[in-house]
């Protein structure tokens, strides 16, 4: 294995399943709707083929995750995911202790299902819950009720040692009180882990048209900024402090597969407009697939995989998706880590000014961290130290 400065990060394996029942009116993600059901036994066929691929470009590896993303992957049978394990399992090496998680909607939770996800070797959920009322479920297109969500939550519990579940705010008419509340019931609910982000308007969506029509509108910067501070008070006295800027849970539960990301890890990705991030020969390389489902499925049967970009990345760019990365976290970043990717060292004047203006905080191990004023600007801050 090619060494690198953040090999102990780990190695994770991302799957794309790109199927939703749905599509939310807030989501930019490579997410469709089909009428008929996909033809589960061909895609199976092409995840193991795009799985050998990139083992082919990063032998020797342990997996010390795997994390089934979408679209709805909990819309997959059990023995795909199952057949998918299988194919990682038989590509590289895996940890004894590897964290499996599945994303999963209420609406398609069942206890049979469910079973079959554990019996496959998924032992973490993460549940898309989005809201804690009925209302605003409906107004983000949701298509479950606050009542199946919680039901779907204890289903989860009952059958994985581990689970999360997402919430949306800063929606539109977002009250700081009522946000308090619906923190505090989401916390009696959830076990370890919240994952809660503030809702953006992303180019070519349904809220975009209509935010740009006048007929939606959202907290103010300033609005949002109060429902943040609301957030990391009330995760904060509950004992699930932020560990990332969208990120809360109790100690010991952080994901683990995330944490390959913003530590800066290696990872493949597989499934339609996945990406990847491996340490070859070359250096470290970003690869990308073909994003449209059928069009993928299509180009790995063809040419046993659909790769429609791979870059080495400089030095620089190495860096700077470093900081992008790291930053977000509350443990920070080592500065000798980022001279060793990038060949420079953070000009100390820039670290200087920023700590002056209690936007980061030099620590005594020598990281560097952004602080609570500054994880809400924290394009600016990582723009400013990566000048």
């Amino acid at each position: 294995m090619t060494a690198h400065p953040t090999r102990h990060a780990g190695f994770g394996v991302y799957v794309h399943w790109p199927f939703c029942a749905s599509k939310c009116p807030y989501c930019d993600f490579n997410s469709h709707v089909r009428r008929e059901p996909p033809d589960e036994a061909r895609f199976r066929a092409a995840f193991e083929a795009e799985i050998a691929h990139q083992a082919a470009l990063a032998p020797g590896r342990t997996v010390t995750s795997v994390f089934f993303g979408g679209g709805t992957p909990s819309l997959m049978k059990p023995q795909t995911v199952g057949a998918i394990l299988d194919a990682i399992g038989g590509a590289w090496s895996v940890a004894p202790d590897v964290e499996v998680t599945l994303e999963a909607n209420p609406t398609s939770v069942d206890a049979t299902r469910f079973a079959g996800y554990r019996a496959a070797g998924v032992e973490r959920v993460s549940l898309g819950v989005q809201a804690l009322n009925d209302p605003d479920l409906r107004a983000l297109g949701r298509l479950h009720t606050a009542r199946e969500a919680l039901d779907a939550v204890a289903v989860a519990q009952a059958h994985f040692p581990r689970s999360s579940f997402d919430l949306i705010y800063a929606r539109p008419g977002h009250d700081p009180a009522a946000w308090a509340a619906e923190l505090r019931e989401a916390i009696a609910h959830a076990a370890e882990h919240l994952s809660l982000y503030q809702l953006t308007i992303e180019p070519d969506t349904w809220f975009e048209k209509l935010h740009r029509a006048g007929k939606l509108v959202i907290p103010t910067p300033d609005e949002a900024r109060v429902l943040w501070d609301v957030t990391q008070e009330v995760c904060e006295a509950a004992g699930l402090p932020a560990y990332e800027i969208s990120n809360h849970a109790r100690p010991g539960a952080q994901s683990r597969h995330n944490l390959v990301y913003w530590r800066y890890g290696e990872y493949a990705g597989v499934g339609p407009g996945a990406h990847a991030r491996l340490v070859t020969n070359e250096g470290r390389i970003a690869l990308a697939t073909e994003r449209h489902p059928e069009t993928w499925l299509e180009r790995v049967e063809r040419d046993g995989n659909a790769t429609v970009s791979r870059e080495v990345l400089s030095a620089e760019e190495q860096g700077d998706e470093f900081l992008l990365m790291g930053l977000r976290l509350t443990e920070g970043v080592d500065p000798k880590v980022y001279e060793a990717l990038s060949g420079r060292r953070l000009d100390p004047r820039r670290i200087a000014d920023l700590v002056g203006d209690g936007l980061i905080e030099s620590r005594g191990d020598g990281r560097l961290a952004v602080t609570q004023a500054g994880f809400p600007v924290l394009d600016a801050v990582v723009a400013d130290l990566a000048a």
